[in-house]
């Protein structure tokens, strides 16, 4: 599903990613350790294809990214990967319903599918009664099951996340992470950015990335 292969990336002069190598394979719920730094986000940007400059092979869902014009990277990103992130990064103005239908809208799909979908995704994650609330009303746990929602609504094969569990106390973070075990044994691969242990305590594989090189 993800290969890396000598993946290296510098910011100026300085390196990142020091030849980075790995397989994830379809069904795994792999977690990326590492101290803030060391290169963990940037990986994951360079999976998600959000992040081009990069030297080395990046190959996700049988895509060489590098080789992906910029509308089949953007169709790639919208329609085949799931992303969250620490900070939620939902409208405001838009109710939860809404903002899970974003990126259908970006994928030009039919209205009534658009809502389907939306619904369907927010069921998915527990939080179909909340379709109507905007974001100002809703607990960090809602907000982040929004944000899962919104990465679930194209239904993705793979979920790349952020540090997904960091704006959460605790209970809230372990319901997250536990949902995130029922979507992995429901079929999704996961590739998680975190430094929660009790995050990795759950993946299947635990990576650790020190000073831009993988250490175990």
């Amino acid at each position: 599903m993800i290969r890396l292969e000598s993946v290296e990336k510098r910011y100026d002069s300085q390196p990142v990613l020091r030849g980075v190598s790995l397989s994830v394979e379809a069904g795994e719920l792999l977690s990326l350790v590492g101290r803030s730094g060391s290169g963990k986000s940037t990986l994951l940007h360079i999976m998600g294809g959000l992040d081009r400059r990069y030297a080395g092979k990046a190959s996700v869902l049988g895509h060489d990214l590098h080789a992906l014009e910029d509308a089949a990277l953007a169709r790639f990103r919208n329609r085949e990967v799931g992303f969250i992130f620490q900070s939620f990064n939902l409208l405001d103005h838009l109710t939860a319903r809404e903002n899970v239908a974003l990126p259908s809208y970006f994928a030009d799909a039919a209205a009534a599918d658009v809502a389907r979908r939306a619904a369907e995704a927010l069921d998915r994650v527990g939080i179909g009664d909340k379709a109507d609330a905007r974001p100002s009303a809703l607990s960090g746990g809602q907000k982040q099951r929004v944000a899962i929602a919104r990465a679930l609504v194209h239904q993705p094969k793979l979920l790349l996340c952020d540090e997904p569990t960091g704006n959460l106390d605790s209970d809230t973070g372990q319901q997250i992470i536990e949902l995130f075990r029922t979507l992995n044994k429901d079929g999704l691969t996961l590739v998680i950015v975190t430094h929660e242990e009790r995050v990795s305590s759950v993946a299947s594989r635990v990576l650790r990335l020190v000073d831009g090189r993988l250490a175990s």
